[in-house]
């Protein structure tokens, strides 16, 4: 294991994060003037931030090996973690908000892997340089900030092949759009770059001052769920705005892959949208949600029209089944059955390349598929049954791996409810919250319905690891933990 270069390729890494230090400063400067106590925290943790990354590289700087796989994997875990411990900076030195180590290395890692649980009780009154900096984290990390950094790599003389397997999200990493990964990265960041500013312009015309259209831009696009208001989406009672927020974060919630393809297509075509499998799958399971929902609300006489109701039933189903976790309405006071039906949806998540959380659509696609094909096997056990996805017949090696992800991640959950318990939170939110870190969804239920900043110390430590979990999809992490993976 080629452990200098390693450091010294995360000494780079952490050394490019500390610019994101600068803009919250610059915030700070333009709402508070000179004088603003913030925005010299943020310039103390840029500083700090850039020691760091010097203290980590200078002593490596000179050291260059050719990354492998079980390289690739450790620096994506190693910037992880260390990304949101110095994220967690300009939290504690903050003299507007109050937070213990725990409580500010929450925040730090639920924006970055855009989960949006937040331990901050009063968003209205916090200055504008910690909003804005808690919204930037949510829109760096959604698509990883690692596929930003590969597109930088290759410039610093190093591949990033192994990085991109590493972060990349879904069931089958070894594809790329173009064929050098430096142009895949930067393919991915144009088309994401392109949907937030189109997030950022519709916002803005609908009514929001440009400062919340670009935070909820970031948190939206990202699929992360952070607002600046307590209220979170519902703070502008706006129909257009939460129509605004469903498209983008149904659009968000698709394969990027699949946007770049529809981008550099010569005819622009949407039958390339039309033609995916698991984008029908993704819009069927919004619908399915947004329609049960509605006729529970209606049927229950939630609110007090038609209208009303299909507004909260949509905005809520296409929010939590995304693992956004925007709320317009207090939803876990709605009847047990849909919170629950909700916050179990987030297991399905988003597409495979989206900035969604969950388990993937396409892997859930593909479970349901092998159960059909045990039942046919079980009334033909002779027969040979082929797993199609958009008629192409998939080897049982990608379906035994889809099975393997799945049993780890529901032992992975286990384990962390169990851990959750063991601290002292109650049934439903160690639960719910264990669901909701694991998922990047953010809001649980029950004690942990609106924020964190009631759970113990210990109970915050358990949940940054299932976020981890979460972000990373289970195995990149977990493989750390197997002696195999530090033999020679």
């Amino acid at each position: 294991m080629a452990f200098r270069s390693i450091i010294r390729i995360v000494g780079m890494l952490v050394g490019l994060f500390s610019l994101t230090m600068l803009p919250p400063a610059l915030i700070s400067t333009f709402y508070e003037g000179a004088a603003g106590e913030d925005g010299g925290n943020f310039l103390a943790a840029f500083a700090v931030t850039l020691l760091i990354a010097l203290l980590l590289w200078t002593p490596n700087r000179h050291v260059k090996k050719d990354l492998r796989v079980r390289e690739g994997f450790l620096i994506v875990v190693l910037f992880w973690v260390t990304l949101g411990s110095v994220g967690s900076i300009p939290f504690l030195m903050s003299s507007s908000i109050e937070m213990d180590a725990a409580s500010a290395f929450f925040e730090s890692f639920s924006g970055l892997t855009t989960t949006g649980a937040t331990v901050i009780e009063q968003l209205d009154t916090l200055p504008k340089s910690i909003l804005f900096y808690r919204q930037m984290l949510q829109w760096f990390g959604g698509m990883g900030i690692i596929v930003l950094a590969v597109a930088v790599l290759p410039m610093l003389g190093i591949g990033g092949m192994q990085l991109y397997r590493a972060e990349a999200p879904g069931p089958i990493k070894d594809s790329k759009m173009t064929p050098r990964i430096a142009e895949t990265a930067k393919a991915l960041w144009n088309v994401y770059l392109f949907v937030t500013v189109a997030c950022m312009l519709a916002f803005w015309l609908a009514g929001m001052s440009l400062f919340d259209a670009i935070g909820h831009s970031f948190s939206t696009v990202s699929i992360g769920g952070f607002s600046t208001y307590n209220d979170s989406i519902g703070h502008f009672d706006s129909n257009i705005i939460n129509l605004i927020t469903v498209v983008f974060l149904i659009i968000s919630g698709v394969n990027y892959a699949l946007h770049f393809s529809v981008f550099s297509s010569r005819k622009f075509s949407f039958n390339i949208y039309r033609q995916d499998p698991e984008l029908r799958a993704f819009i069927f399971i919004q619908i399915l949600l947004t329609t049960v929902c509605f006729a529970g609300l209606m049927g229950h006489e939630v609110y007090d029209s038609i209208e009303t109701s299909f507004s909260q039933a949509l905005f809520q189903a296409v929010s939590i089944s995304t693992t956004a976790g925007f709320t317009t309405t207090s939803f876990q006071n709605w009847p047990a059955f849909f919170p629950i039906l909700l916050l179990m949806s987030s297991f399905i998540g988003g597409c495979a390349g989206s900035t969604g959380g969950g388990m993937k659509v396409i892997r859930v696609l593909l479970l349901n598929l092998q159960g059909i094909r045990e039942l046919k096997r079980l009334v033909h056990p002779k027969a040979v049954f082929k797993i199609k996805l958009a008629n192409k017949a998939l080897p049982d090696r990608v379906i035994e791996a889809i099975w393997g992800f799945f049993s780890t991640y529901a032992l992975v959950f286990v384990l962390c409810m169990l851990a959750l318990l063991l601290t002292g939170m109650d049934e439903l939110s160690s639960f719910s919250a264990t669901a909701a870190m694991l998922n990047n969804l953010g809001p649980g239920l029950g004690d942990v319905a609106l924020h964190f900043n009631e759970v113990s110390a210990a109970s915050k430590w358990i949940m940054i690891l299932a976020m981890l979990f979460g972000r990373l999809e289970i195995f990149t992490l977990l493989v750390l933990f197997t002696p195999i993976f530090w033999k020679n």
